[in-house]
Parts: C-alpha cells; structure tokens; sequence
C-alpha cells in the first residue's frame, strides 16, 4: 500500500535580520491511508511551520528551501498557488488551532460552508445546505438550522472552533492536517471530536497529521507518533512503542513530565533548560545542553538509527542501550 503522504528532507527557513532560522530541518515522514500520525514537541519545535509547509502556507519571509512533499505521488513543492488552492479544502484539509484563520467574520457562517462545498463540487445549493448542516451536527452543534444563519461572533470560541472542524471533513479529504484543533474544547466535546476524526480515517481511509503537545490525545489517536526538537524529528515508531519505551531523552523527559495516578503526592518531572533558539543551535545535537545523558559524542551531529523494525531516532546512546538489550 501507497502511503497518502510521503515526506522526505522538508526544509523551511525564515530569514530575519539577526540570521536565518531553520524552523523545519531535514523532516521526513510517510502517512499511511487510514492512519493517524502525532507530530508532537514543545513550543517552538517545528510542529505547525512543519503543517504550513506541507500544502505552502509558508508566507514571506519563510520559504520552502529544499525538499519533497509527495500527495499520492503528485509533488507538492514548487506547485502552482493555482493548483495548491484546488487541493486545499477538496483532497487536503487543515484545521487551524485559531478557528479565526478558517471563518470570515462577516459572513454568515452557512454562506462560508456552502460556497467551501461550491467551491469543489458542482452540486445545488440546497444540497450544499444539507452537507454543511450534517457536518455541523457531527461536530455537536444543536439547532444547525439557525447556526447556518449566524455569523462567527454569535458563537463562543470553542463552537467556532468545531464549525472549523466541521468545514474541513466537508469534502471528506484524503489528507487532513490538524494544529492542536481541540485546545479550546471542553473534554466531552473534545472526545466527541476524536471519535469522529478516528471514524473518519477508518471509514474513509483518510490519513490525519495531528499535531500536538497534549501527549494523552495522541496516545489515544494516532498509529505513529512523531517527536520533534529544534526543527527535527528526533524519534518515530508506533504510539504504543515510543510512549511506554522511547529510545530518545527528549521524548522520555516529555513522556515523563505527563501527570499520571501513580505519580499522586510526588513532584513532576521536568526538563531543565529551555528550548534553543533556532537562530542559534548548538553544535551536534539539538538537545545536549539540556540532556542529563549528553557526552562528548554528542558534540557531533547524530545519525539517524532505526533500532527496531518501525522505529526510528537520532541519538547515539538510547540506540546502544535498546540494541544492547
């Protein structure tokens, strides 16, 4: 089976008057039909410029310097606005973390849902009508009649954020890449999301990048998961294996640092240090300066290791330790 997405060495950079920032270095990924990637990381990683870049939402002065992003064996880098805009919406959908980035504010929220279903499908617009309002009553939002009628500030923060989330699986999108999109939800509506986005890629065979620093949501989620530090994915593997054996420090002290039941009473665990500034990473490996693990062979760059069939890292001395056992 063909992968949905093949990603393979994506470099996006920003250039700014104090040097160029290397937001995404060297990424590379497949997305299987059907199946549910996390992208996860700190602030600042490369999570969502990672997003942006894979259907070119990269604005000035970032920019694509190098790379292949393949949807279904047709490359996306260096493909026309033109042809990247009849994609968007119709085969690759992004859910925005600010729902304000999807809802116009001055359109009545079914004029904005109808005319995305126009946009790409030669249907009526009564039929139209009927798609936006199934789509919204499978996100929770009652009375979808009237809701097609209002405009976006008649609605809270977490329903415009679910009307975002309803406009994306309009068109039932082979590819739907989502930035932290249940943030501003509340946990039933939130696990009322889940299980309609799970519903989707099975049923459908779509594949989701859902990108997020909540690591309980993506252990429920996703199939893969992807850690990612100062522009790079520093581990990869099935959710299962990363989450209760990761080979990388930084994914450990992140796993370590989620609150669970046996950790009652006791202080969390933490990563010491801050995050580098992509202006100016250190020599070697990204994370040395906060690894409590960090020898002087991490002052080189790291090779990337696949220890195990479907796991990957790049660090030196997990990888020993897991191939020694």
């Amino acid at each position: 089976m063909d992968p949905i997405l093949s990603v393979r060495d994506l470099r996006t950079e920003f250039a700014t008057g104090a040097g160029v920032a290397r937001a995404v270095n060297g990424v590379s990924f497949d997305v299987m039909p059907g199946h549910v990637l996390g992208l996860v990381g700190e602030s600042g990683s490369g999570k969502s410029v990672t997003g942006f870049s894979l259907i070119g939402l990269v604005d000035a002065p970032g920019r694509i310097v190098g790379g292949s992003v393949r949807h279904r064996g047709r490359e996306l880098v260096g493909l026309p606005q033109s042809e990247l805009r009849a994609l968007r919406g119709k085969e690759i959908a992004m859910i925005f973390q600010d729902p304000m980035m999807t809802l116009n504010p001055v359109l009545k929220i079914g004029t904005q849902m109808i005319e995305t279903v126009l946009a790409h499908d030669p249907v009526s617009r009564q039929e139209a009508r009927e798609r936006a309002r199934a789509a919204l009553g499978k996100v929770g939002i009652a009375s979808p009649d009237e809701r097609l009628d209002a405009y976006p500030h008649q609605f809270s923060g977490g329903m415009r954020q679910r009307v975002a989330i309803a406009i994306a699986f309009l068109h039932r999108p082979s590819l739907i890449i989502a930035d932290e999109p249940t943030t501003a939800l509340d946990v039933t509506i939130q696990s009322q999301i889940l299980s309609e986005m799970q519903t989707l890629a099975r049923q459908e065979q779509t594949a989701v990048i859902w990108i997020s620093h909540d690591l309980s949501i993506v252990s429920g989620l996703a199939d893969n998961v992807a850690v990612m530090y100062a522009g790079r994915i520093v581990e990869h593997g099935p959710v299962a294996d990363v989450l209760t054996r990761p080979l990388h420090p930084y994914a450990q002290g992140l796993i370590a640092s989620v609150p669970g039941a046996q950790m009652r009473g006791r202080r969390l665990a933490q990563i010491d240090g801050m995050a580098p500034s992509l202006l100016a990473l250190p020599a070697g490996c990204a994370f040395r300066p906060r690894c409590v693990m960090a020898q002087a062979i991490c002052e080189a760059e790291p090779p990337v290791q696949a220890p195990a069939t479907g796991r990957m890292v790049r660090c030196v001395l997990p990888v020993r330790d897991e191939v020694a056992a």
